[in-house]
């Protein structure tokens, strides 16, 4: 099973070890699925980590474990744009939409409701759902 986890959950995984996210990020630690990011992706989690309101509760040294821990997923090097005739609801998550076609994930994990990858609910056959979901039906 091949899954993409949105950079919201796992910051989610860092801040909160007692959460669906951090669950979900030790099923991937002990190969339960294969975890699909980009190098997109992997900058995207060290700039946020940087962010003033998450330095206050996110220790550096945890977000550059998990960078380095992520090297060891299928990493694609620049997921190809999305076709025109796809958009997404929120420009800065097309990259998301285009790693879902290009790794061929089984689902996209993510907590963000505000932006419509969750109303959505698929892509291709790719399902789009919460963290508590993914916990719930492939854990």
């Amino acid at each position: 099973m091949r899954v993409i986890l949105d950079t919201n959950v796992l910051l989610g995984a860092l801040i909160s070890p007692h959460g669906p996210p951090d669950a979900i990020y030790r099923a991937w630690r002990a190969a339960r699925f294969d975890l699909v990011t980009s190098t997109t992706q992997l900058d995207e989690l060290r700039r946020a980590s940087r962010y003033p309101k998450l330095k206050i509760v996110l220790p550096a040294h945890r977000a550059v474990a998990m960078v380095n821990n992520m090297q060891r997923a299928i990493v694609l090097d620049a997921p190809p744009p999305l076709p025109d005739d796809v958009e997404a609801n929120d420009p800065s998550d097309g990259f998301l939409l285009a790693m879902v076609l290009a790794g061929e994930a089984d689902y996209l994990v993510t907590g963000d409701r505000r932006v419509g990858l969750l109303q959505r609910g698929c892509f291709g056959r790719t399902r789009i759902v919460t963290p508590a979901t993914f916990c719930a039906e492939a854990l």
